[in-house]
């Protein structure tokens, strides 16, 4: 079955695990405007939702709050920058629980200064166990291709030291398989245990990253975007997540690397993913 238009990717279906394709997860922005294409979705469908600098830590719980009366599993990314203290964080939860909410993601955060006591990840790891709230799972990031402003062996340290707090990781966005499975061996061989999640580009447009970039606001990325237009635009134009899915299928059969699933990037376009996702299923899936 081939997959050619652009809504659907342009290569021929990839032969993937079934596990990876009825797991995957999908994370949106905190925009209202994202429920009409999360409408859609099967019931308990895992739906991140994002932290914005501009918009707060509000409006990633209000988003949550709606999806969830949609009947979708969802994970609130929690930037610690983004806490003012104690008490706001032990709000934060007991508003998620409220509406069965027992998964979190947690992050710094974009924001330049911290608005309370938690400037980074693990400091607000640490404080989600002592406020007794714990959520049943939580998630960290990893960077295979790096951080733009922080060294390779000082995200190795903060991510072994998160390790004990978390239960799972989830890559940046990346797009080449080989270095994504150079990273999960390099995370075996330095102790990191975690299963992670390999983060892939949805089906999205280089127009479409600016324009929902310029309503949430991403800070340096955005900048980039703005500055490099064509460099991104055929990065974007070049991406098939069938190309690159069956090139990390090919390398997990071979015993390579293990990934533990996939978390979609859509950017808020839920729709044209999951139809590409749910013309994959159709095909030659395991």
């Amino acid at each position: 079955m081939g997959l050619r238009d652009r809504a659907r990717g342009r290569g021929p279906a990839p032969r993937l695990p079934r596990r990876w394709l009825d797991e995957a997860r999908f994370e949106v922005l905190p925009l209202d405007a994202v429920l009409d294409e999360t409408a859609h979705l099967p019931e308990n469908t895992t739906v991140t939702v994002t932290a914005s600098p501009t918009r707060g830590l509000d409006a990633t719980v209000q988003l949550c709050e709606k999806l969830a009366a949609q009947r979708l599993r969802v994970v609130p990314h929690l930037a610690a920058r983004q806490v003012r203290d104690a008490t706001h964080l032990r709000d934060v939860l007991d508003r998620l629980a409220a509406v069965e909410t027992d998964e979190v993601f947690v992050i710094a955060g974009d924001a330049s200064t911290a608005a309370g006591p938690f400037g980074d990840g693990l400091s607000l790891l640490r404080a989600i166990e002592e406020s007794g709230r714990r959520p049943r799972r939580i998630g960290v990031p990893c960077y295979p291709e790096g951080h733009p402003t922080v060294p390779d062996d000082a995200l190795w340290e903060a991510l072994r030291a998160k390790q004990p707090h978390a239960d799972y990781a989830v890559s940046q966005l990346c797009f080449a398989p080989g270095v994504v499975c150079r990273f999960l061996r390099a995370a075996r061989q330095r102790g990191v245990t975690l299963p992670v999640l390999v983060g892939v580009a949805g089906v999205v447009s280089p127009a479409a990253l600016l324009r929902v970039g310029s309503r949430i606001g991403v800070g340096d990325s955005l900048s980039f975007l703005r500055a490099n237009r064509s460099t991104v635009a055929g990065l974007v134009s070049r991406h098939d997540p069938g190309r690159f899915l069956a090139g990390l299928a090919d390398r997990a059969a071979d015993g390579e690397c293990a990934p533990a699933g996939l978390h979609f990037y859509t950017f808020n376009r839920v729709s044209a993913t999951t139809a590409w996702l749910t013309a994959v299923r159709g095909s030659h899936t395991e």
